[in-house]
């Protein structure tokens, strides 16, 4: 068990054992779950790629993994221009 002293500005120190089992870095962000029985649970804020689905609209048409793996080509061997 791990424990903490809050500041007289509310603040805390994440024990170092806690950070690590969390995987929190500096800037990381965490969030208190209220759970049933008036407990919180602490989280580490983490985002998943799906987080970002709809985050950029795309106005063209579909593309094929072909037409994608044909660009990837170019790019890789020089060929791509801003035209194509």
């Amino acid at each position: 068990m791990a424990t903490a002293a809050v500041t007289s500005k509310g603040q805390i120190t994440i024990p170092a054992e806690v950070r690590e089992d969390l995987g929190l870095k500096p800037g990381d962000r965490v969030s208190f779950l209220k759970g049933e029985n008036g407990e919180y649970i602490m989280r580490a804020k983490t985002g998943s790629l799906m987080n970002l689905r709809g985050c950029v609209k795309w106005t063209g048409k579909p593309v094929t993994i072909e037409e994608m793996n044909e660009t990837i080509r170019k790019g890789w061997a020089g060929e791509l221009t801003f035209d194509d």
